[in-house]
């Protein structure tokens, strides 16, 4: 079952088009959540709808991606709990605990983990180009979040750096996965075993009684909408440019998301762009320049 063709867009162009695609998030999930949808309930609508889409596409054109091997089963279990759900539940519990701007912070410590246990599992060289890379992202993090003034509970911190520790584990788990797989069968498996986690844990009453009381019938495409827009198309982007860019390269480039995020605040909400979130805008395209730079990465 495993998938060494390279076909479509660069893999690094796939990376930046997800870290786009989940910028664009905060355009959804602000009016959901003025439905009454908490954070938890669009976890599992986007990962839940986004399952379906994929179980769509598999069955239409390939069904033998439906298949894998049950010695594969931890795997996929690691990715869609240990990963993807464990980060977003992590990600949620700092921001009730933490500023907004730690916990962002916290969360984009994500390519240091991802930089470290590529080079102990997969080898990859920590280039002097790399290295610079990771400091202008993390560094145009931090000013694109804001410095924090509040001082961060300990158990908050625990909170956002397993946020960032669960958010690099895709990267790592996924890179294995594709090795074996091909990346509609990771990504649908993923989002189906973290969907059926995050219903589990959310309030079911409440979930019903949110789509129960949408009766707009502009919500009724809204929703399918945001499910493609911030979980289908970008993490299968994401997914597919892992078969061709290193994990560590990946998690830096992925760094555009608050970038995009905050680009898009000023220009639909009027979201106040200050000086130090220009610079760390500016930090963020410098790292991912440097990393697309043609020449000897070193």
């Amino acid at each position: 079952m495993e998938n060494k063709r390279n076909t479509g867009l660069p893999g690094g162009i796939l990376i930046l088009l997800a870290g786009v695609f989940w910028g664009s998030m905060g355009l959804f999930t602000r009016p959901l959540n003025a439905f009454g949808f908490s954070s938890l309930h669009l976890v599992f609508l986007r990962l839940g709808l986004g399952a379906a889409v994929f179980a769509l596409i598999l069955l239409a054109r390939d069904r033998e991606g439906l298949r894998i091997e049950a010695r594969d089963l931890p795997l996929f279990l690691g990715l869609g709990l240990v990963s993807v759900l464990f980060f977003t539940y992590c990600y949620f519990r700092a921001i009730e605990l933490l500023p907004l701007s730690t916990a962002a912070i916290l969360l984009y410590t994500s390519p240091i983990w991802v930089m470290l246990m590529s080079a102990l599992f997969f080898r990859e060289k920590i280039t002097g180009r790399k290295l610079l890379a990771l400091v202008l992202a993390f560094a145009g993090c931090v000013l694109v979040s804001g410095l924090s003034r509040g001082q961060s509970a300990g158990s908050g911190l625990l909170f956002g750096l397993g946020a960032g520790f669960g958010y690099a584990l895709y990267s790592i788990l996924g890179t294995v996965a594709l090795r074996r797989y091909r990346p509609m069968t990771v990504t649908f498996y993923t989002f189906l075993i973290a969907a059926a986690g995050s219903f589990l844990l959310c309030d079911r009453q409440t979930l019903l009684a949110s789509l129960a009381a949408v009766r707009d019938a502009s919500m009724l495409w809204f929703i399918p909408v945001a499910a493609v827009v911030t979980a289908v198309v970008p993490y299968l982007a994401y997914t597919k440019g892992l078969q061709t860019t290193e994990a560590s390269r990946a998690a830096i480039l992925a760094t555009v998301e608050p970038v995009v995020a905050t680009v898009l605040g000023a220009l639909v909400y009027r979201e106040r762009l200050s000086l130090p979130a220009f610079l760390g805008i500016l930090a963020v395209l410098a790292a991912i320049v440097l990393l697309n730079a043609k020449g000897k990465a070193e």
